[in-house]
C-alpha cells in the first residue's frame, strides 16, 4: 500500500513544480573554430530562443550545424527547442549527440536526465543526475530532482540521504518536507522524519495542501480512515484544490467503494481537466463496474494526454480480449509492454490473448516469462492497476515549478 500511495503523489509533485523544457545553452558562440557567419546564426538560434519562437530558433540551429558540424551548442540546444515542443526522443537524439561531442558539459547531461524525467522514466534520468550532482554537489535542481528519482524508484535510504542536505534552502516547502519524512521513514530513520513531518505541520499551518500530504503520509502508513478523515478536510477548505479529489478516489476504489472512486475522480478531471492519471483511473474504475464503453472512452482519453500510460493500454486490452477482439489486445499489450517489459501482468494477459488466438505456443512463453517475472521483480504495473501502489503525479511535478 506504501508504494502505491508514493506512485499516486507523483501526479501532485509534477504539478506543482514542473521543471523547465530544458535550459538553453549559454556562452557566446558554438566554438572558435566555427566561421563568423554561422557564429551570428548562434547568437540568432539563442536569441529566437529565449522569446519562445521554436521554429526561428530549429532553422538557425540547423543552419549552423550545416556551416559547423561539430557545433555542441547547437546539438544542445536543437534539444532543448524539442524538449520545449514536449517532442522527448528527438530532444533526445540532439542532446546525446551533444554529450558525445562535449561529455564534460554538465549543462547538457542535466537536460538529458530531464527529457527522461518529463516522461516518468525516472531510472533512465538517474544517471544524468547522479553526474551532474558529483559535478555541482551544491546545485539545489539536479539534487532536488536526483532525491525525487530516487524517491520514484523505491530507493528511500538514497532519497534522504541525497535530499537532506537542501534542508536550508527548502525546507519551506511542503512537497520536501513531505517527500523527506516519507523517504526518512521508510528507511527508519526516524529522526529525520519526525523533523520532517514536525516541519511540514508548522509551514503548512491547517492549510488545504498540508492536510492533503499530511493524508498522504497516513496512506503511506495504512491508515486509511485518517487519511480520508485528512483529504476530506482539504477538500473542504478549498474543493479545487488539485490532486485532492484524485487521492480520495484511490482511496476509495483501493476500499472497493468503486461508485464513490469515480465521483471523486470525475470532480478532480473538472478541476485539472488535462490530467491523463484522472481518466486512466476512471477507465479502471469503470472496467470493474462493468461500464466498458466508458472504461475505453476514459482509457483513450488518458492516452491522448500521456501516451506512456502502460495501465492505460493493458486496461484497454482486458477490455478487448473480454469483447473477443484479441487482434486488437494483442495490439495494445504490445505498446503497454514496450514501456514496461518487466510486468509480468502485461505477459500473463499476452499468453491468455494468444491462447485464445490459437497461437499456443507462444503463450506458452509468456506465460513461463510472466512466472519468471513474478519471482524475480515486483509488479509495478499490476500495483498500479489493482491498488497497491497508484501513481503519484503531483509529486512528479512538484519539482517542476521552482526550477
Amino acid at each position: 500500500m506504501r508504494h502505491f500511495w508514493r506512485w499516486a503523489a507523483m501526479a501532485l509533485l509534477l504539478f506543482l513544480s514542473k521543471p523547465p523544457c530544458g535550459r538553453a545553452l549559454q556562452g557566446g558562440t558554438p566554438g572558435e573554430k566555427t566561421p563568423a557567419s554561422a557564429q551570428l546564426l548562434f547568437g540568432e538560434g539563442q536569441t529566437a530562443l529565449q522569446r519562445g519562437d521554436l521554429n526561428a530558433a530549429e532553422k538557425a540551429f540547423r543552419e549552423v550545424l550545416a556551416a559547423d558540424p561539430d557545433s555542441v551548442g547547437a546539438y544542445a540546444n536543437l534539444g532543448v527547442v524539442e524538449m520545449r515542443r514536449q517532442r522527448w526522443a528527438e530532444a533526445l537524439a540532439w542532446l546525446q549527440k551533444a554529450q558525445e561531442l562535449a561529455p564534460e558539459v554538465s549543462g547538457i547531461r542535466l537536460n538529458i536526465g530531464l527529457a527522461y524525467y518529463r516522461q516518468y522514466e525516472f531510472h533512465s534520468a538517474i544517471p544524468a543526475f547522479e553526474s551532474v550532482v558529483r559535478d555541482q554537489p551544491d546545485s539545489v535542481q539536479p539534487r532536488y530532482l536526483l532525491g525525487l528519482c530516487y524517491f520514484f524508484t523505491d530507493r528511500d535510504a538514497d532519497a534522504a540521504r541525497v535530499l537532506e542536505p537542501l534542508w536550508q534552502q527548502e525546507s519551506g516547502q511542503m512537497n520536501y518536507l513531505y517527500v523527506l519524512g516519507v523517504a526518512a521513514g521508510a528507511a527508519g530513520l526516524s529522526d529525520l522524519e519526525k523533523r520532517a513531518l514536525t516541519r511540514l505541520a508548522i509551514v503548512g499551518q491547517d492549510s488545504a495542501e498540508l492536510h492533503l500530504l499530511m493524508g498522504k503520509a497516513d496512506l503511506t502508513r495504512l491508515e486509511d480512515t485518517q487519511a480520508i478523515t485528512e483529504m476530506n478536510r482539504a477538500a473542504q477548505l478549498d474543493p479545487k484544490l488539485p490532486f485532492v479529489h484524485y487521492y480520495l478516489g484511490v482511496a476509495y476504489r483501493t476500499r472497493h467503494e468503486f461508485q464513490k472512486a469515480k465521483t471523486e475522480f470525475l470532480d478532480d478531471a473538472a478541476v485539472e481537466p488535462d490530467l491523463a492519471f484522472d481518466y486512466d483511473q476512471l477507465g479502471t474504475v469503470c472496467s470493474v463496474l462493468g461500464e466498458d464503453e466508458d472504461a475505453v472512452r476514459y482509457f483513450r482519453q488518458a492516452l491522448r494526454r500521456d501516451s506512456h500510460l502502460a495501465s492505460s493500454y493493458y486496461g484497454l486490452a482486458k477490455v478487448e480480449e473480454r469483447h473477443g477482439v484479441s487482434a486488437q489486445a494483442l495490439q495494445d499489450l504490445d505498446k503497454a509492454g514496450a514501456i514496461d517489459p518487466t510486468s509480468a501482468s502485461v505477459h500473463y494477459l499476452r499468453g491468455q490473448v494468444l491462447q485464445h488466438l490459437g497461437r499456443r505456443d507462444q503463450a506458452q512463453a509468456e506465460f513461463k516469462a510472466a512466472a519468471a517475472l513474478q519471482k524475480a521483480v515486483r509488479d509495478r504495473l499490476e500495483q498500479d492497476i489493482s491498488g497497491v501502489k497508484p501513481p503519484e503525479p503531483d509529486l512528479a511535478q512538484e519539482s517542476q515549478q521552482n526550477q
